[in-house]
C-alpha cells in the first residue's frame, strides 16, 4: 500500500503522461503522414452525409430551446431518483413524501409547458394555423 502522496498519485501521473504522449503522437503522425490537399470538397462543412443546404446563420425556434430545457429537467429528475432509491428503505415514509413532493413539482412544470404548447412539434404556431383557416374560409 502507498504510504506517501507521491506514491499514491504516481499511477495517476503515469496515466496522464501516457495519454498526453499517445495523443501527441497520433496528432503528430497524422500531420506528418497525411496528405495536404486543399480543395472545395474538403472545405465544405459536413452534415451527416447530407449536402449542406441553407445558411449556418439561421435562427432556431424558441421551441427548440424549450424542449432542450425539458430534457435537462427530466434528466436531472432521473439523477435524483437513483440516490433516493438507494436510501429509501432507511428513510421509509419521509423519503416517500419527499420524492412525491419532488415528482409533483416536476410534473406540474411539465404540464405547464405542455399547456403552453412547448411540446407541439408542428411547424406552424397557433397564429399561423388561424391565418390559414381564415384564408381557406375566404377563398370558398
Amino acid at each position: 500500500m502507498p504510504t506517501s502522496y507521491p506514491e499514491t498519485f504516481f499511477p495517476v501521473l503515469v496515466q496522464i503522461a501516457l495519454a498526453a504522449i499517445i495523443a501527441g503522437a497520433l496528432v503528430g503522425l497524422s500531420y506528418f503522414l497525411g496528405k495536404k490537399v486543399k480543395d472545395l470538397v474538403k472545405d465544405t462543412p459536413y452534415e451527416c452525409g447530407i449536402a449542406p443546404t441553407g445558411s449556418a446563420r439561421e435562427r432556431f425556434s424558441v421551441k427548440f430551446y424549450l424542449v432542450a430545457i425539458v430534457f435537462i429537467l427530466f434528466d436531472i429528475e432521473a439523477i435524483f431518483l437513483y440516490p433516493w432509491a438507494v436510501v429509501y428503505r432507511e428513510l421509509k415514509m419521509f423519503a416517500f413524501v419527499e420524492m412525491l413532493l419532488f415528482v409533483i413539482l416536476i410534473m406540474s412544470g411539465f404540464f405547464y409547458i405542455w399547456k403552453k404548447g412547448a411540446l407541439d412539434w408542428s411547424a406552424e404556431g397557433p397564429e399561423v394555423k388561424e391565418e390559414l383557416a381564415r384564408r381557406v374560409v375566404v377563398s370558398k
